[in-house]
């Protein structure tokens, strides 16, 4: 008597669990819904970016939430400047021994607030149109790129409009 039928059966039952998890994704892992990917891409930007920079001048905020390799780039005179991460926390901690920050806390009043125009996501890379608002006035209209890293989503970039 053949026993192919029975190595058949769990050959092709194997097969079918191995398909399925192909197809699936990793075992256990469960993709994020865009209302959490935006959530999380606004909460980077919002601690790294305006309470970072704007709010507080927290140098440590902003190497959290910004890439070692991120760069500004800004138009001046019709020329291209360009920012790295590590001179821009230079000039802010430069600042920050002239003029002490603001004292950093969740429940510190804001005087910096964001309004986020667009977060557009794809895959592991995002764009975010923010607008930057101080004292009912409009400052600047910033253009972030991110990616998503292991440790989660990071500024790798960003130009900007700043308002007369």
């Amino acid at each position: 008597m053949l026993r192919a039928p029975h190595v058949f059966r769990s050959s092709l039952a194997l097969a079918v669990v191995l398909l399925a998890a192909l197809f699936a994704g990793p075992l256990g892992a469960a993709e994020a819904s865009p209302a959490a990917e935006r959530a999380a891409i606004e909460k980077v930007v919002t601690d790294a970016y305006v309470d970072g920079v704007h709010n507080f001048r927290d140098p440590a905020a902003m190497r959290r939430g910004f890439h070692p390799d991120f760069e500004m780039l800004s138009l001046r005179d019709g020329k291209l400047a360009r920012l790295t991460l590590d001179n821009w926390i230079k000039g802010m901690e430069a600042r920050n021994r002239k003029e002490p920050p603001p004292k950093s806390s969740p429940d510190a009043p804001r005087e910096t607030t964001a309004k986020f125009v667009t977060v557009e996501i794809i895959g592991t890379a995002a764009t975010c149109k923010v607008e930057i608002w101080r004292g009912g006035k409009q400052l600047f209209t910033d253009f972030l790129a991110l990616y998503e890293f292991a440790d989660g989503w990071k500024i790798v970039s960003k130009t900007f409009y700043r308002h007369p």
